[in-house]
């Protein structure tokens, strides 16, 4: 299976996998799924309450999937807060972003404590225009945060921001400096082991062949089976097997390439600390460097998974990395004859409003979800494996009741209409975009399939729930 540069350094520091599943067992809670989310809320259950027997399946190696692959963005939700405010009213928006706020510093001290290298740089976000059409397209999210005195976004002079991120294609940009880099893998093989450490089975190899709906629950593998107490199903876009969660979001690719090392070059542009930097697309380009002084960069230019099936379709190297490069280069001229030496792809799953969803599947409370991270999981799975651990204890507390649980999601269409909506969608939105690079205006046809688009960092229309 091929991950990319990511997975192969972490590779090279641990190749141990832990035992498939054989037999049958039991447990107190099952999580299916061997990403941030259900690492973050083994932790935080077992540290909670260590008699508790917790069981991880992973249907190849921790971190394989997502959370291995991105692009190692440790973002805050602030830049979600419009969004959250129309799902459930500024009062909650305000305390969950706080929440996802909180968990960058959770991340920093919680490799401090458990020696974990994940390269974690908390040296803010970048979030810049990269042609003139772009340019403040930020205000309609900073001056409702303003409004409320919670904005922390820092306005750069168009000289700042193109030495920050070294480029000089950036017109302008905003600073949050609460934001952090970490080598994803790293922190997915650093959580793993700390999970082991605290006594939580981890089965590797051990794909999950059906979960019988019974009381309790039965998790069925190739070569065994687990009755649990609770399970919980933290599959990412693989979670689109559930009826009930798949038209949530459609599974489509992230995809990244990374350079040779070239520190002292890419020092010399001003683009040397672990600032994350992206542009203001709705189809994003999205890029940071490495302590080796690589520039990892990705945009979505994939493939949609057809129905959802994912198969082999994402481990492989990337299929648009000509497009991927041709952007990057476009952003760094001046880098022009570095060599690219990785690309790779992986499955997301992109929910309408960019925002997970949580709460019990088909109503069932012994068999609890999270799904719709979007692909910009790293920070926010930290905190909502509160809430997982909460609706693990059927708590009526503030997490149980967050606004993120038991949405009333707008969901996409069945099939085939999500899958050749999804591309005609994206297929206008990279028209668009491009076009606006030359600072043209799309057709109606064009502009009419954008505005079907999933929500960006800030919504066209902001509609307040409550």
């Amino acid at each position: 299976m091929y991950r990319g540069f990511w997975y192969a350094q972490a590779l090279d520091r641990e190749c141990a996998l832990a035992p498939a599943l054989e037999g049958t067992t039991q447990a107190d809670v099952c999580l299916i799924g061997g990403g941030y989310l259900a690492m973050w809320s083994a932790i935080r259950m077992k540290k909670a309450d260590p008699s508790l027997d917790i069981v991880i399946i992973e249907k190849d190696r921790c971190g394989s999937g997502a959370s291995g692959r991105n692009g190692g963005f440790v973002n805050n939700w602030w830049a979600k807060y419009l969004s959250l405010m129309s799902i459930c009213g500024e009062a909650e928006a305000r305390r969950i972003c706080e929440a996802a706020e909180s968990a960058i510093d959770e991340i920093g001290e919680f490799c401090h404590e458990h020696n974990i290298d994940a390269q974690f740089r908390k040296d803010g976000w970048l979030w810049t225009a990269s042609n003139p059409r772009q340019h403040n397209s930020w205000l309609v999210l900073t001056e409702s945060l303003a409004k409320y005195d919670v904005n922390p976004f820092k306005t750069m002079t168009p000289e700042e921001a193109r030495y920050k991120s070294g480029s000089p294609r950036i017109l302008s940009g905003i600073f949050d400096p609460n934001a952090a880099t970490v080598q994803p893998a790293l922190l997915a093989r650093g959580l793993r082991r700390v999970a082991i450490e605290l006594g939580v089975r981890i089965y590797e190899k051990t794909p999950m062949t059906r979960l019988e709906r019974s009381k309790p629950p039965v998790v069925h593998t190739e070569r065994g089976q687990i009755r649990a107490k609770k399970v919980v199903i933290a599959m990412n876009a693989w979670s689109a097997q559930f009826p009930e969660l798949k038209r949530m979001f459609v599974v489509m690719s992230s995809d990244m390439i990374a350079t040779a090392p070239m520190k002292a070059r890419l020092d010399a542009t001003g683009f040397k600390t672990g600032v994350c930097v992206s542009d203001s697309r709705t189809v994003l380009n999205y890029w940071r460097n490495t302590p080796d002084g690589r520039i990892v960069f990705g945009k979505p230019l994939g493939q949609f998974a057809f129905a959802s099936r994912i198969g082999n379709l994402y481990d492989k190297p990337c299929p648009a990395i000509d497009g991927v490069t041709k952007e990057m280069r476009s952003f760094y001229p001046q880098l022009a004859d570095v060599p690219i030496v990785s690309s790779w792809t992986g499955p997301l799953d992109r929910a309408m409003k960019g925002l997970p969803n949580f709460g019990y599947l088909g109503g069932h409370r012994d068999i609890v979800f999270g799904v719709g991270f979007s692909g910009a999981g790293v920070g926010p799975t930290v905190f909502a494996s509160r809430i997982i651990k909460s609706l693990v204890e059927e708590a009526n507390d503030e997490w149980a009741n967050c606004g993120l649980v038991n949405q009333k999601m707008k969901l996409l269409p069945p099939e085939p209409f999500r899958y050749l909506g999804a591309r005609m969608v994206r297929d206008a939105l990279v028209r668009k975009e491009s076009l606006e690079d030359q600072d043209r205006d799309a057709n109606p046809l064009t502009n009419f399939l954008t505005s079907l688009a999933p929500a960006g960092y800030a919504p066209k229309k902001v509609v307040t729930k409550g």
